[in-house]
């Protein structure tokens, strides 16, 4: 009797400890650049040849992107931020034709795409967007 409530003894000390240790590796693993990392990756803009690469995200919410239509445009900012579960992206673009201009982007998992609106600051017109992943 003793030899079996022991076993079962061991056997519930090791699978809480395994539940404590997995628990810490993804509490760890999602605070870390704040829970950014499915917006790391090319992303295609569907209805063109425009491509937005987000290289990092800091904890802060702080992205390095580049902008390339098809040439290199200036990221003058690009900052994530987390409401809930739903991670969003802000890029501002500073160059000739773009002064100003934004993309206000969505994160969706469901379909792995990053959607929303593009602000053309110089016709001052807004656009549905969505860029799909690439890499």
């Amino acid at each position: 009797m003793w030899g079996n409530r022991r076993t079962v003894l061991i056997v519930a000390a090791v699978v809480l400890l395994l539940a404590v240790v997995a628990g810490a590796f993804f509490f760890l693993r999602g605070s870390a650049g704040g829970g950014f990392a499915p917006l790391i990756g090319r992303w295609f803009r569907l209805d063109g040849g425009y491509v937005l690469e987000i290289r990092s995200v800091d904890a802060a919410g702080k992205v390095d992107a580049s902008y390339l239509n098809p040439r290199p445009i200036n990221v003058a900012k690009a900052q994530a931020t987390r409401e809930g579960s739903t991670l969003k992206v802000l890029v501002e673009l500073q160059a000739y034709g773009y002064p100003g201009s934004t993309y206000t982007l969505t994160y969706d998992p469901t379909g792995d795409q990053l959607c929303g609106v593009y602000y053309q600051a110089v016709l001052q017109q807004r656009f549905d967007v969505c860029f799909v992943r690439t890499k």
